[in-house]
């Protein structure tokens, strides 16, 4: 039996605790209450094969195309094919789907061939997952500290041995272990309009590049296009535009079908593009969602948390449009990891958003990331019995980059959170280019060589989301094309010669990494 330690307690996380539990001992730590997470936000649904004229092909296939180039085939044929299979698993632990006439209700997502996502509660599909998984999590062998912040990891000989760990009254401690899988999803709170909540601040992704763990495709940031602009940025689903939702600008006209042949089910870097162009041509007043035509009984009885949260906005969605503008929404970069969830450090798993599996590519597939927490937590829990450390691979590797060394600017701004928020929206957002990264770049190295005070847990998110800005900074000038998310005006095609993950490591790094990778062997 091998002492386990799980950070995070999304669908990812609850996922790998349970299925260790079986054969070791298992704590899960998460920062704030068990069930609040990423994954209880998630609207749309998890996509899935589960019905008889659909195909893993079909579905691998979409994949790939959302990707733009970058994805690992193999990683996404795992993906795709073992996903039922979670699908189904998720059903025995309690999770009801949404039904019709005896089978799953369909929806359909933006770049889906077919309509294959499954949703539950309507608009709900994330809280219903992560109650079930948690009531049966509550009900397991499995230790939960509560409201416990990951500080660091611990490594001795090379290896992961423990984590670092600060509870709510500021209390330090540590936990040794034989295995910690990091799930702690994204890092939202990198831009000030996200739809994330305020707790993702990208704490094991920053854990993991301060001990030297190899991290990749960091450029590619996933704006969602739809945020309810009058209040914080709430999600309104890609599934309103599956189910027949347009977008209309200031003068009542559609646009997106003159820019993607989809139109509004065009991949999400697309339609965000899109409505972030037609915002700057009208003075960047915000576009409208028009869900007018699916009516008031069935928007209230399919999308009812939407409904509320746009009702209680003082709109009438099925007589008005919705205001909405793009949001940062999710990461497919992270810590590199093998098709078991290994990193380059042993010891050392990641699974959901805060792994790159090579599953998302440069741009994820809608309703891919619930199926790609169940799918590799799965694997990454099963992976420790064996207790064979393989290290993580990238396949074909394009440039392997250290952080530049530390450097300051003569007329430096503060340094707040807010700020580094602005800056990173304005030169690491929705577009970029080399003077906007390059000026940024100088600012984040003057801030990162500050001695910042301050031991709470705010501060340490603040130094977290910094050194996560100054990574993702530094790989997007180092992408000098554009593909997926990433979109540079200064090279604004996509370079086939680059389709490559790009990797960074921190220059603390215990070895600095070599030019030459490939799917065998990564540097620990």
């Amino acid at each position: 039996m091998k002492r386990v330690i799980v950070v995070g307690s999304g669908i990812a996380g609850l996922t790998a605790a349970l299925t260790a539990s079986a054969e070791h001992s298992v704590t899960l730590i998460t920062k704030g209450a068990l069930g609040m997470s990423n994954t209880r936000f998630a609207q749309g649904g998890i996509a899935g094969v589960m019905f008889d004229d659909d195909s893993v092909n079909a579905h691998i296939a979409d994949t790939l195309i959302a990707g733009a180039g970058l994805c690992d085939a193999e990683a996404v044929a795992v993906l795709c094919s073992e996903g039922p299979a979670r699908i189904r698993e998720l059903v025995s632990l309690g999770v009801a789907f949404d039904s019709h006439e005896g089978e799953f209700a369909k929806g359909r997502e933006a770049a889906h061939s077919y309509p294959r996502v499954l949703h539950a509660g309507g608009d709900a599909t994330g809280a219903v997952i992560e109650a079930a998984l948690v009531e049966r999590l509550r009900a397991s062998s499995v230790t939960v500290l509560e409201r416990t912040f990951l500080r660091d990891l611990v490594l001795r000989g090379g290896r992961l041995s423990g984590v670092d760990l600060q509870d709510a009254d500021g209390v330090r401690f540590r936990l040794d272990a034989d295995a910690v899988l990091l799930a702690t999803g994204g890092a939202g709170q990198l831009y000030p309009y996200t739809t994330n909540p305020s707790g993702a601040t990208g704490d094991g992704a920053a854990a993991a590049l301060r001990a030297g763990a190899v991290l990749a495709d960091l450029e590619f940031y996933q704006f969602h296009p739809t945020a309810l602009v009058t209040t914080g940025n709430f999600l309104i689903s890609e599934a309103v535009r599956g189910d027949g939702a347009v977008l209309r600008d200031a003068t009542g006209t559609r646009f997106m079908p003159d820019l993607h042949p989809a139109a509004e089910l065009a991949p999400r870097d697309v339609v965000a593009r899109g409505i972030a162009a037609t915002m700057a041509r009208q003075e960047g007043r915000p576009v409208e969602l028009d869900a007018t035509a699916l009516g008031a009984d069935y928007l209230a009885a399919r999308f009812p948390g939407i409904d509320a949260a746009v009702r209680a906005a003082g709109i009438d969605w099925s007589r008005e449009g919705v205001p909405v503008a793009p949001a940062a929404h999710y990461w497919m970069g992270g810590i590199a990891t093998d098709l078991d969830g290994r990193t380059s450090i042993p010891g050392l798993f990641a699974i959901g958003e805060v792994a790159r599996t090579g599953v998302h590519g440069a741009n994820r597939l809608a309703s891919n990331s619930l199926l790609e927490g169940a799918v590799f937590g799965r694997r990454a829990a099963m992976a420790i019995a064996g207790d064979l450390w393989r290290p993580a691979h990238v396949e074909g590797a394009l440039v392997a980059s250290e952080l530049r060394p530390l450097g300051t600017t003569a007329d430096l701004p503060p340094f707040s959170r807010s700020a580094l928020q602005q800056l990173l929206w304005a030169s690491a957002g929705l577009s970029r280019s080399a003077d906007t990264l390059t000026s940024a770049s100088r600012i984040l190295d003057g801030w990162s060589a500050l001695d910042l005070p301050g031991e709470t847990v705010d501060n340490l998110e603040d130094r977290n989301l910094l050194a996560l800005g100054r990574a993702l900074v530094s790989a997007a000038l180092a992408r000098t094309e554009s593909r997926g998310a990433h979109t540079r005006t200064d090279y604004p095609a996509t370079d086939p010669g680059r389709a490559a993950p790009i990797l960074l490591t921190d220059d603390r790094a215990v070895r600095p990494l070599d030019s030459t990778f490939s799917r065998e062997a990564l540097p620990c």
